[in-house]
């Protein structure tokens, strides 16, 4: 797998709710063994990672991460996309029921090394999500 081809199953296949794939599948296939996830206050390993878009994956059922730019130096890679849903259940402490959703913008800096996403700073607009669901 090429390195871009990492990069756009990992939001096609892994952040993106689909019937053809699941998120630790495909986690499993292009994170590397010592993949961490950085955002602002907390890091994650490959396997919390995967725990967590398993747990997407439920709350907000129709969850898609779409990729609107993506910038390439070498093994580094910036996507802007935009992320949208409907949960229903407990989302970030709010009480959702899956008649309101939202949509953000999230940046993504990728490393991504012989198609194995080593590394990736994250930063989404949930304050947004928050917002939208509420009103």
């Amino acid at each position: 797998m090429t390195n871009k081809e990492a990069l756009m199953a990992f939001y096609e296949k892994a952040l993106t709710v689909n019937s053809k794939t699941n998120p630790a599948a495909v986690c499993s296939e292009i994170l590397a063994n010592n993949f961490v996830s950085k955002g602002s206050v907390e890091s994650k390993n490959k396997e919390q990672l995967t725990g967590q878009l398993g747990f997407f994956w439920k709350l907000i059922p129709d969850l898609i991460w779409e990729p609107q730019d993506i910038l390439n130096e070498g093994n580094k890679y910036v996507v802007r996309s935009l992320a949208s849903g409907t949960p229903k259940g407990d989302f970030m402490g709010l009480p959702t029921d899956g008649t309101k959703s939202f949509n953000i913008m999230t940046i993504d800096i990728h490393t991504i090394i012989d198609g194995k996403v080593q590394e990736v700073h994250h930063l989404e607009d949930w304050g947004t999500a928050i917002k939208q669901l509420k009103s």
